[in-house]
């Protein structure tokens, strides 16, 4: 949609984000609404499938590609077959990939295996066309051969990759008293233009007392998110918690508080841990952004693993601390039990998108949320299926007022829907041939 131009007529003009409406004249009526998001003309929108390794759906045998127009995207009688027509990405597992905001790059850290850690970027050059970079750059000495990391929302420049070695426990001096349990964190910049190493910083990061010595501890984190001011991140965790009378890990646990970790930016130092007493699941998010900055200059973060209350949508402050009083309990909005948000995107305006699934069933669905009224609707028009999951689903295309998804049960052939934010319309776009086994796992 390309953006409207607009000028002030006496009758009165009424103009929002979402529409333009006047009664004066039908040529200003057909003038079309300002778009919540930029517009890249030419925008490639890149589709990624994950081969099964040994169970369907398992998504460990690869990643490949294929890059289409935006056109083509939204056209039904357009067929995409990333598995025998693509290009493979470098990853011993699923690739956690990104992508530049005109979608012309792909940048990469390669997961696992022997050159786990490798930083690449790809050229978009439309179809199987992608070129890697000459220039990578590898982290895995200090982050390991498996970081989590994500791009930065400041033009492109800086991705954030972050890891937390496998915790240990330690004891009193008596050898014998539990006294807590912490791995070595790393929270390590790359810049995305020049493919090297900005900086890095590594420390433990402890709880208070009390928690530690009943066991709590940080055992990752993932989905690092700058605020407005563009001088904090905030990180979020997975918690879990040791036995303090035999060390091992407990799989079933009263949690706490959702809880992030703050640090300094650019300089990655300073961690300090800040805690909700609204939302109790974790703030790591999986393989995917977790966190997004609204228009309100808000940070807003999805809550996982919580079977008792569901996810949540918190909300963090300017001042970089959790805002109790903001209550959105997608358990509450969508009248379910058991809520879980795979992924999310923030899409504008306060208007976000959530694939989830809740308590009976593993079959995903497509929530519209806003944020402002703290209410959510589960999106129709898109084709459900019982072999839908969203598990690993990692990437969506905002572009101007339009939202962009794959969607594909485990082995069977899906679709891109392409939904308008304002409105919330839904639009079924090319099909994707899927192959058994695998399923795809975003656009970019």
């Amino acid at each position: 949609m390309k953006k409207g131009t607009f000028k002030l007529l006496a009758c009165g003009l009424v103009l929002t984000t979402f529409a333009l409406t006047t009664s004066c004249s039908s040529d200003d009526n057909n003038k079309e609404a300002e778009p919540v998001n930029p517009i890249t003309e030419g925008r490639w929108i890149t589709v990624a499938g994950a081969l099964m390794q040994t169970d369907p759906g398992d998504g460990n045998g690869g990643t490949r590609i294929y890059s289409i127009s935006k056109e083509d995207a939204i056209n039904p009688n357009i067929s995409v077959n990333v598995f025998d027509n693509g290009e493979g990405v470098q990853s011993n597992r699923t690739a956690r990939l990104q992508s530049s905001v005109d979608g012309n790059t792909l940048f990469n850290i390669t997961y696992t295996g022997t050159n786990g850690g490798e930083f690449m970027t790809y050229k978009v050059n439309g179809a199987k066309n992608f070129v890697k970079s000459d220039i990578t750059a590898n982290i895995s000495q200090y982050a390991g051969t498996s970081p989590r990391w994500v791009k930065l929302f400041d033009g492109d420049k800086t991705g954030v990759a972050v890891n937390v070695t496998a915790p240990v426990v330690v004891t009193e001096a008596d050898g014998k008293t539990y006294k807590y349990t912490r791995g070595s964190s790393t929270v390590l910049s790359l810049d995305l233009q020049k493919s090297l190493i900005s900086d890095y910083r590594q420390y433990e990061i402890p709880l208070t007392t009390a928690e530690e010595s009943q066991g709590h501890h940080i055992f990752r984190l993932d989905a690092p998110t700058l605020n407005k001011a563009g001088d904090k991140l905030i990180i979020g965790t997975w918690m879990r918690k040791t036995n303090p009378l035999t060390g091992a890990n407990e799989p079933s646990f009263d949690r706490l508080g959702s809880k992030s970790v703050v640090v300094d930016y650019p300089s990655l130092q300073n961690p300090k841990v800040i805690t909700s007493t609204v939302g109790f699941g974790d703030t790591s998010g999986y393989r995917s952004f977790n966190s997004f900055v609204a228009n309100d200059g808000n940070i807003y973060q999805a809550t996982q693993r919580d079977a008792k209350k569901g996810s949540y949508i918190l909300k963090i402050n300017q001042s970089n601390e959790y805002d109790n009083s903001y209550v959105f309990s997608l358990d509450t909005a969508l009248g379910i039990k058991g809520s879980y948000i795979d992924a999310w995107r923030y899409a504008g305006n306060g208007i976000a998108y959530a694939v989830y699934t809740y308590e009976g069933t593993e079959q995903g669905y497509l929530a519209r949320l806003d944020l402002n009224a703290k209410t959510a609707t589960r999106v129709e028009g898109i084709d459900y299926d019982a072999d839908l999951n969203f598990g690993q689903y990692q990437g969506f295309v905002v572009d101007g007022n339009e939202f962009y998804i794959a969607v594909t049960p485990v082995g069977k052939d899906g679709n891109i829907y392409v939904i308008d934010i304002p409105t919330g319309r839904v639009t079924k776009g090319a099909k994707l041939i899927n192959k058994a086994g695998n399923h795809y796992i975003g656009v970019f």
